[in-house]
């Protein structure tokens, strides 16, 4: 099939990149002639694991184009997915000039049936608004033109996308029931035949309920995730061990396991946003989402829960005082700075008086980009932020290790040489990556979330 996937971000790239490696003729639009650019030269704007290896194969086999040519994007595709960004707005809903943009493009250039589907996370009822906009367009030309708009959202993890998009757990497609809207299902069930062999994945619904079930998953995953840190918090008032309820309460089947793991807040491209749009969507139709808020609220509390362990142990003033950062990424196997606790967290040291030397894998220049624009009004603050080329180098003459990230590579250091390396054995670890018992066994001073464990301050410099 022929395939146009506007927006060559994060779920355009990968979108784009999978569907060409089934053997579709896709051709990915972007208006950003950086970006273009560096994909059309081998490289790729994003770390996702595996994505650059489709990209170049199929790139070789002339299946998969970059361009920032709009009518040759419109005309070359039978189905076009609109991939474009969606940030919030300042009052938190979903800002959608870009997906009314790309509506405004295909209306402008449509040269025959077209299959529009809305690929980008959108408030329920956009589709509706997509249309309209393509229809005045196409009014505007004096043409007429069969066309449908699909809701098709994406369920994609940042650091495994290229794995979910080709084994995915399902498949959420939104048609109308008028005539374009069987034609589209028809051809939508075709396009996603491939992923369908070994059982049905695909659940067929109406264009709204389609755009609602994204936010109501990604809602219920950051509801778990608050959940669990609120109780985390009050775990370490009552002594008690989060990581023993959780698995205590995972055994139930009708809890598992999944997103019950306590930490210092969560980030990312999608449930901050998706939340918060959720919420102002719900308040546009004089409701008010009370849970939705609360999780909210207790995940932009849960940033400063580090900051607040430090300065307990430390004091408020920490003038002069080194601090080694593992993880500036939201998530592992993602470069992804957006929203990242670890912005919090080095924003409240600096204006503390610290210093920080920050190791992070994958995400150092996009840290450094974005930490340039929080400090751009405290250069003074900024200058005190360092970067370290691995682990170890970070914690030379550290006053303490802080972890914000769970990356593999830190979850079995080297612990005797930490504690050379550190100028005393101390951690506060956001992403509860070791067993309180080991570190106390080995003399480490450890602060976790709500492991509930009380160690004995050791002596500091």
């Amino acid at each position: 099939m022929k395939l146009t996937i506007i927006g060559s971000g994060y779920v355009g790239l990968v979108t784009g990149a999978c569907l060409a490696d089934i053997g579709n003729d896709v051709f990915c639009l972007d208006l950003d002639e950086r970006k273009i650019a560096i994909l059309n030269g081998g490289g790729v704007p994003i770390h996702e694991p595996g994505l650059q290896e489709v990209i170049a194969r199929n790139r070789k086999a002339g299946r998969l184009k970059f361009s920032t040519d709009v009518k040759a994007a419109v005309e070359h595709g039978d189905v076009l997915f609109i991939a474009v960004g969606t940030p919030s707005d300042e009052d938190g809903s979903a800002d959608l000039q870009y997906v009314l943009a790309a509506a405004r493009d295909i209306g402008r250039y449509m040269n025959g049936f077209k299959v529009i589907v809305d690929k980008s996370t959108v408030p329920v009822g956009t589709a509706g608004r997509v249309k309209g906009v393509i229809d005045r367009e196409l009014a505007g030309r004096g043409e007429r033109h069969m066309f449908s708009v699909v809701s098709n959202p994406e369920f994609l993890k940042e650091g495994a996308a290229v794995e979910d998009f080709t084994r995915p757990d399902r498949i959420v497609i939104g048609c109308d029931e008028d005539v374009p809207g069987e034609r589209a299902r028809e051809q939508m069930k075709r396009l996603y035949a491939p992923f369908n062999r070994n059982h049905e994945r695909t659940l067929y619904m109406d264009v709204r309920s389609a755009e609602f079930t994204k936010y109501a998953a990604n809602a219920m995953l950051a509801t778990r995730i608050s959940f669990m840190n609120e109780l985390a918090n009050f775990a370490d008032r009552v002594g008690a061990d989060i990581e023993a309820v959780r698995r205590g309460i995972g055994s139930d089947p009708r809890i598992g396991y999944d997103f019950l793991y306590a930490g210092c807040g969560y980030g990312g491209s999608c449930f901050p946003k998706d939340v918060r749009s959720l919420i102002q969507t719900a308040s546009e139709h004089d409701q008010e989402l009370q849970i939705l808020k609360a999780v909210s609220s207790v995940n932009e509390a849960q940033k400063e829960t580090l900051t607040q362990k430090i300065v307990e142990r430390l004091g408020d003033d920490l003038s002069g005082r080194r601090f080694a950062l593992w993880g500036l990424a939201f998530k592992p196997n993602t470069d992804d700075m957006r929203d990242a606790p670890s912005r919090v967290l080095i924003a409240a040291l600096l204006a503390r008086g610290a210093q920080v030397c920050a190791y992070d894998p994958v995400a150092t220049d996009e840290a450094r980009r974005v930490l340039a624009l929080d400090l751009h009004d405290a250069p003074g603050q900024l200058a005190r932020i360092t970067y370290a080329a691995n682990p170890e180098e970070a914690l030379d003459a550290a006053d303490a290790l802080v972890i914000v990230t769970e990356w593999k590579a830190f979850k079995s250091p080297d612990f005797d040489g930490m504690k050379e390396r550190l100028k005393a054995p101390l951690i506060f670890d956001g992403r509860n990556l070791y067993e309180p018992d080991t570190m106390r066994e080995i003399g480490i001073e450890y602060h976790a979330i709500g492991r509930g464990i009380r160690q004995p301050a050791l002596a500091l410099a």
